[in-house]
């Protein structure tokens, strides 16, 4: 995410995206009902609601992508409910992670919100990893770099433009915000992103204690 881009681009132009009646499987970690996401997102949006070209996250489905699984062609659902049920057995070990909100980074496509720390987190995408492996023979994937960065996306861009006044927009800190991970959703993402069709199969609950 460095250095500061200096051209936001139409994340979409060339992106390819499920059609009509097709979707992909998804581990979220979904943090659209904590105050504090919403709160920190809210803060941001408003402060960018006067600069066209960009897309707002919904509250509803503020997220932190956790690994993309596959297409709903090659995923079932009864694979997505053996996924569930044996990422549910390893997160049970794995207690609540609590992180902070509040550090902005820029991406040519995307605004986000950086997740800090990342280590425990680390241990969570682990056993997500773990369970899609044993369940589809498959790790899944990041979507990006291949080295997973935990965010959350407040706004994608959608227009090239000059990234300069958004920065002076935003800045690059707002005042952090807490958030408690407590569990890792399995979704469907029905068609192009930016619909926010988005269905949850199920959620694996992270119990361990402290």
């Amino acid at each position: 995410m460095s250095p500061l881009p200096t051209q936001m681009v139409n994340r979409w132009q060339n992106r390819q995206e499920p059609g009509p009646g097709q979707g992909t499987v998804y581990w979220h970690i979904l943090v659209g009902d904590q105050p504090g996401a919403r709160g920190v997102a809210g803060a941001a949006q408003e402060r960018l609601a006067n600069i066209t070209g960009l897309h707002m996250t919904p509250a509803k489905w503020l997220h932190i992508t956790t690994l993309v699984v596959g297409s709903t062609d090659e995923i079932t659902d009864d694979q997505q409910q053996d996924m569930l049920r044996t990422a549910s057995t390893l997160l049970a070990e794995i207690p609540p992670v609590s992180v902070t909100l509040g550090r902005i980074l820029y991406h040519p496509e995307a605004i986000i919100l950086a997740i800090r720390p990342t280590e425990d987190l680390e241990r969570v995408r682990a056993a997500i990893q773990s369970a899609t492996l044993k369940v589809t023979g498959r790790e899944g994937h990041t979507e990006g770099p291949a080295q997973w960065l935990p965010h959350m996306t407040i706004a994608y861009s959608e227009t090239e433009q000059p990234a300069q006044p958004i920065i002076n927009a935003l800045g690059r800190e707002l005042p952090n915000r807490e958030i408690t991970i407590n569990a890792v959703s399995l979704v469907v993402q029905r068609g192009a992103e930016r619909l926010w069709d988005w269905h949850p199969a199920g959620r694996a609950t992270l119990l361990g204690r402290g």
